[in-house]
């Protein structure tokens, strides 16, 4: 299965969105917690997968009971709030996505990366400063 960036980023921004008190651990389903319009619960699982592998998640330690279809869930790893937070807006989200797919190809670090790229030059363009 090839991974999709539109998949990866809405998992992650519903990861975020879960309700989960601040030093507890849920148990997440990707069958009942993640599922998202236009996926088959097949490309949920391996993308959540992918986004847990990648340390993007704070699983506190663990990956649950069946790793394949849920897992605990404390909260998004700092790697994971930067992803969210800078491929949150729609048109960062765009520039990045669109950048990805020209390059055809990409990797979990270099999507990040890009959506941060995209988001210092947006504070540049707002405040004036450089941002190395």
């Amino acid at each position: 299965m090839r991974r999709d960036p539109e998949l990866i980023r809405q998992l992650m921004l519903k990861l975020e969105s879960l309700d989960v008190p601040a030093m507890s651990i849920a148990m997440i389903s990707c069958l009942k917690d993640l599922e998202i319009d236009g996926y088959t619960s097949e490309q949920v699982i391996y993308h959540t997968d992918q986004i847990l592998m990648s340390g993007w998640i704070d699983t506190a330690g663990g990956r649950g009971m069946n790793p394949s279809t849920q897992f605990s869930f404390r909260a998004l790893s700092p790697a994971g709030h930067d992803f969210v937070d800078s491929v949150r807006d729609e048109e960062i989200w765009k520039l990045t996505k669109d950048g990805v797919t020209a390059a055809k190809g990409f990797t979990l670090q270099t999507l990040s990366a890009l959506g941060k790229a995209f988001l210092h030059k947006q504070v540049e363009k707002y405040t004036g400063l450089e941002i190395s």
